[in-house]
């Protein structure tokens, strides 16, 4: 899995790319641990080519919506696939993330 993060037009931009199983979640989970304390950034994730997502995934991704909250920021969930969607709504967290 690849990871990346980067300031772009005054938010910050965080790139999931393959398979994000629990192996792969906890160097996701360093890599995007600036998002935890977003500053008032709003804060996208591109969910494009991202294929699959394990507990361990939404956990981290639950833990960056409460901290981005806490600063004031927005998480929004991009482009992300019907099976990975399905996963969101089986959790419940489908009502919890804004989606585009």
């Amino acid at each position: 899995m690849q990871t990346t993060v980067e300031e772009k037009d005054g938010m910050i931009l965080a790139t999931l790319d393959g398979e994000m199983d629990t192996a792969a979640a906890m160097e996701a989970e360093q890599i995007l641990s600036p998002l935890y304390k977003s500053n008032g950034k709003d804060v996208i994730i591109e969910c494009e080519k991202l294929e699959y997502i394990a507990s361990s995934g939404l956990r981290i991704l639950l833990s960056i919506l409460k901290g981005a909250k806490l600063n004031g920021s927005r998480v929004v969930l991009r482009h992300v696939n019907e099976d990975i969607k399905n996963v969101f709504s089986l959790t419940g967290f489908i009502n919890i993330f804004d989606f585009e």
